[in-house]
């Protein structure tokens, strides 16, 4: 990356939008896919893979993914920053927010605030995994399964970490 100023563009633009991130981050993961594809910094199939490795590393992943993409951005120095814009600026409103909330816990408005943010936070997690799975470009065996990955966990109560393995194991094998 030539642009010196790209990382701290980027920094800016994830502290903003983990500002907005009802439901964390994957809430607001297509913002972060338009951000870094329109300004070249990364494909929508780098992203994916980035999200993927991501995914599959124990801990806070979602201030990996902003890492790993930064890294790309600017460095070392990319990385930092992005990874602190993205939790960061949250932990101050969530910190200040709970406070506040803890103060007026028996008020009325309270119940209706958390029931107005429930579908929310549910549109938008939702939203952003349709989005990560049209970059993704998995084709017609990977949406497959996907559908047959989500009826089997809605239908039993088999591990989600054995339906990962499954698909890693499929992937792995090339059959999608």
């Amino acid at each position: 990356m030539n642009d010196a100023s790209a990382p701290v563009t980027l920094a800016v633009r994830l502290a903003l939008l983990s500002c907005l991130s009802f439901g964390g981050i994957p809430a607001v993961l297509p913002g972060i896919l338009n951000l870094v594809v329109a300004n070249h910094w990364l494909s929508a199939r780098e992203f994916t893979d980035f999200y993927a490795v991501a995914q599959t590393i124990p801990g806070p992943n979602m201030i990996l993914l902003m890492g790993f993409i930064g890294w790309k951005v600017g460095g070392a120095s990319g990385a930092i920053a992005s990874a602190l814009a993205i939790f960061a600026p949250p932990c101050v409103m969530y910190y200040t927010a709970y406070r506040l909330w803890d103060r007026f816990r028996d008020k009325p408005w309270q119940t209706i605030a958390r029931r107005g943010l429930a579908p929310v936070t549910l549109g938008l997690v939702i939203a952003g995994g349709i989005v990560m799975a049209r970059a993704a470009a998995a084709g017609w065996r990977g949406i497959a399964l996907t559908v047959a990955a989500t009826a089997l966990m809605t239908a039993t109560r088999v591990s989600p970490l054995w339906l990962l393995a499954a698909g890693g194991a499929i992937g792995g094998l090339g059959l999608l």
